[in-house]
């Protein structure tokens, strides 16, 4: 089904390249040019701001200081993690190779496909349209709503088009803007990114509803193989040489292999030559190395749905089938992969500590801070190391990761447009913020100037970490 999508996919792409193309064309008239970018203006929902912004005054009121503590709480989030991103990204070479992608570079259609992101779902053409829709227009409605609530005249609404990439707009009377008070401009900036965050909300619930509708357990997934630390000081063999030194291991070892066999402490762990030699090189005092484990020897891949015949839904019925058994006994095994494929594995039993060992785990996740905070919302709704089916079919998976990626890019787009950066609404925000506590508009501008020379700064020097990592 997949497959057969992917084609209906880019025949949508073509046709609707195609339809783009014809109506720029017989609209040329109505465009204008601003560089590489075309824009197309209307009155499209012109009457609905109007009608919004006089219909509901006092709650808009009122609703602006919650819309500009919106703002506050964005931008220092945002900042924060973008300043922790950059600081783990460019230190560690291991982080920069997982991601693979560069860190500036659009949302495009099959960008995981591209980038071989495994740990990405799909993201196909028909997602791409429809969630700029549900990013774009209540967003720049938010922005002409809280404008006309304010006096601020609203010229038009339209579309931009930069080649393939579309984005929406409501143009204001910029003499308008500038002439308000800073309250009811930081409202107007900050309104777009607020409207984000409260359709975030809305398909979050969605998400997480038509999850536990949709969705069943069928299945066990493990995100490594059973590991372990070796000092490096004390590794006694590698792929059957012994090691009388550290400075001999990097002409030891196969680079060319996947993993190398090395023994630490009476047991055989098994360690990528690259990354082994890494360590030697930066003199490391340890590394994590896989351990020796039935497991690993025979390639078990994908989510275990079956042992022996019985069913498996969670890592606790795993245990006790391994508790039944003794070291040496035989277990089928059934898989399936994330593209539906199975596998069927026979192996004997392992043994660990005097029990049976099969040798799978789970990488636990952070727990603290916004990133465990994340992780331990999104477990409420889904298990990640649970494998489920839909009741729906790959229909249920098609909705699923078009609510998946909706939720993320609402949340990106609320937090990224609120950074201190010129070219974004936070930087404008974060200025008149500035001249706002120090009364000073010359120290406002210094400070918008500053923090947006600094945040170029520090995505070149993302952009010089993947080139120095990837080219």
């Amino acid at each position: 089904m997949v497959s057969t999508f992917v084609i209906y996919d880019l025949a949508f792409l073509v046709l609707f390249t195609l339809a783009t193309v014809i109506f720029l064309y017989r609209k040329r008239h109505n465009l204008q040019r601003q560089g590489l970018l075309y824009l197309y203006r209307t009155k499209v929902g012109i009457r609905f701001i109007e009608w919004t912004s006089r219909k509901f005054p006092k709650t808009l009121y009122a609703l602006q200081y919650v819309v500009i503590t919106s703002g506050f709480i964005l931008m220092i989030s945002m900042t924060y993690l973008l300043l922790r991103f950059s600081y783990i990204y460019i230190t560690s070479d291991v982080i920069a190779q997982t991601l693979k992608v560069p860190v500036i570079i659009p949302l495009i259609p099959y960008l995981p496909e591209i980038f071989n992101l495994d740990f990405l779902p799909p993201f196909y053409f028909t997602y791409w349209i429809l969630i700029i829709a549900i990013i774009a227009i209540p967003h720049e409605f938010a922005h002409g709503i809280f404008a006309r609530l304010n006096r601020i005249k609203i010229h038009s609404t339209g579309f931009g088009f930069l080649g393939p990439f579309l984005a929406a707009f409501v143009e204001q009377d910029e003499k308008d803007m500038e002439k308000a008070k800073k309250f009811p401009q930081m409202a107007v900036l900050a309104a777009g990114t607020f409207a984000n965050v409260i359709f975030t909300v809305i398909f979050g619930l969605l998400f997480w509803l038509f999850f536990s509708l949709a969705f069943t357990p069928a299945g066990v997934i493990f995100s490594s193989y059973a590991a372990g630390v070796v000092d490096l000081s004390g590794i006694e063999v590698i792929d059957g040489k012994t090691v009388t030194s550290l400075d001999d291991i990097p002409n030891i070892i196969d680079k060319e292999k996947e993993f190398v066999p090395i023994e630490f402490n009476d047991q055989v762990f098994y360690v990528p030559p690259k990354q082994l030699a890494s360590a030697i090189e930066n003199k490391w005092p340890q590394i994590l190395a896989v351990l020796d484990s039935p497991a690993f020897r025979e390639g078990l891949k994908g989510a275990i749905t079956e042992i022996d015949g019985q069913k498996i839904m969670s890592f606790d019925e795993i245990r006790v089938i391994l508790d039944e058994k003794s070291p040496g006994d035989s277990v089928n095994i059934k898989t399936v992969l994330t593209n539906g494929e199975t596998g069927e594995y026979d192996f004997e039993l392992g043994e660990y500590e005097g029990k049976s060992f099969l040798g799978i785990g789970i990488s636990p996740p952070r727990q603290g801070g916004l990133l465990g905070w994340t992780y331990k919302f999104i477990s409420e709704i889904r298990d990640p190391f649970v494998y489920y089916e839909s009741s729906l079919g790959d229909f249920g998976f098609f909705i699923y990761h078009l609510l998946w990626w909706t939720v993320l890019i609402s949340l990106s787009v609320a937090l990224v447009n609120m950074l201190p950066l010129g070219i974004f609404d936070g930087g404008r925000f974060f200025y008149l913020t500035v001249w706002g506590l120090t009364g000073s508009k010359k120290i406002g501008e210094f400070a918008f100037k500053a923090s947006t020379y600094i945040m170029l700064l520090i995505i070149a020097a993302l952009m010089v970490k993947w080139l120095f990592i990837f080219v």
